[in-house]
């Protein structure tokens, strides 16, 4: 079963808001960091317990909380009970097949992402869902496992690069998606080397290996097409007036932010147009080369047709052929005829340019 048709059977039945775990569960430990930051000041901690993050807020700055594992359905819950999070957030944060999306609550919003990294070897795209959960001043962010594309949005908050220390956590929460979208842009540059790469091996040699990529590039389109769709109504939602966690001085951000996913949609759907192209252009090429191997043997074939029919009239056994009896049959009837036959039959193939 592919990644793009593989469903998930273990919450069948049960009731809203029950808390089960269903992604893989990771083979790193469950790690937690905390900045807590504002334009003056800065503290970097990771903390072993999620309650050990709620002395951390405060009303003067603005916290961030990076989780990376959430296999463990305990500290889910701790982390519900901890900071008044609905039970059907929760449990979205550990169903981790959902689609991008945007829920407005009391005091928080909560945004679904999906996080894309490109496996050069395998040529597959990974995929890796994040929540975030921010407030007024503090934004909670999960991921499924350890590593991220985070980091540049760190080094701007540790060398008070930009706005970010000057603003609040709904910036925060743009520049964190803005990271996952410009990872889509690095993964569209290494789809478009690859395509390029099969299109000159369509042309100038088709391989059986070429239409498994083909198929396998396909199932990439529709995985990134599948994460940046969605991700486009949840900017566009975002962007809107009337949430009252977002400022005025973020929407300008945002509407770049959005333009930025149509861009990516927009090259998406070129691509899928020329992934598409090259399995016809694939089964053109081989389709082709099997008409040229087909030309060359008709053509041995139509030379060699009057030349058997000459050898099997000579080699008939009848008593009376008088041609038989002449001293220079062999050379000057026989060989001379086919060889004057059959060059003929060439110079006639090379005029109508089938040779």
């Amino acid at each position: 079963m592919t990644r793009t048709l593989k469903r998930k059977s273990k919450k069948v039945g049960l009731s809203p808001g029950t808390l089960i775990y269903t992604g893989e569960k990771p083979a790193e430990k469950i790690k937690i960091s905390v900045i807590n930051y504002n334009e003056t000041a800065l503290v970097e901690k990771e903390v072993k317990n999620i309650e050990d993050c709620f002395s951390l807020i405060n009303t003067s700055t603005n916290t961030w909380i990076n989780i990376e594992g959430i296999n463990d359905i305990r500290m889910i819950e701790k982390l519900g009970s901890t900071f008044g999070i609905h039970p059907l957030v929760l449990e979205d944060i550990l169903n981790t097949d959902q689609r991008p999306k945007m829920n407005e609550y009391d005091n928080y919003l909560f945004i679904v992402l999906r996080m894309l990294t490109f496996n050069s070897e395998e040529r597959m795209v990974n995929s890796e869902q994040v929540s975030l959960i921010f407030g007024r001043n503090f934004l909670i962010s999960l991921q499924e496992k350890n590593g991220d594309i985070f980091d540049g949005v760190r080094e701007r908050i540790r060398n008070s690069k930009g706005k970010i220390r000057k603003l609040g956590t709904d910036y925060l929460a743009y520049a964190l998606i803005d990271s996952v979208v410009d990872g889509y842009f690095n993964i569209l540059e290494k789809i478009g080397e690859l395509v390029e790469d099969i299109e000159d091996e369509l042309i100038t040699e088709p391989k059986p290996e070429n239409l498994h990529t083909i198929h396998q590039l396909r199932r990439e389109m529709i995985l990134l097409r599948k994460s940046v769709w969605p991700l486009r109504e949840v900017i566009n939602l975002m962007e809107k007036e009337g949430i009252s966690l977002i400022k005025k001085t973020t929407y300008i951000f945002l509407r770049d932010l959005y333009e930025h996913t149509i861009q990516i949609i927009d090259t998406i759907e070129s691509y899928r147009d020329m992934v598409s192209g090259m399995l016809d252009t694939y089964l053109s090429s081989v389709s082709n080369r099997m008409n040229e191997v087909m030309k060359v043997l008709t053509i041995i074939a139509t030379i060699f047709i009057p030349l058997t029919f000459i050898a099997g009239v000579w080699g008939m056994n009848f008593q009376h052929m008088p041609e038989l009896k002449w001293p220079w049959i062999y050379p000057y009837g026989f060989w001379a005829l086919m060889i004057l036959i059959g060059g003929m039959m060439v110079f006639y193939f090379k005029r109508k340019h089938w040779l």
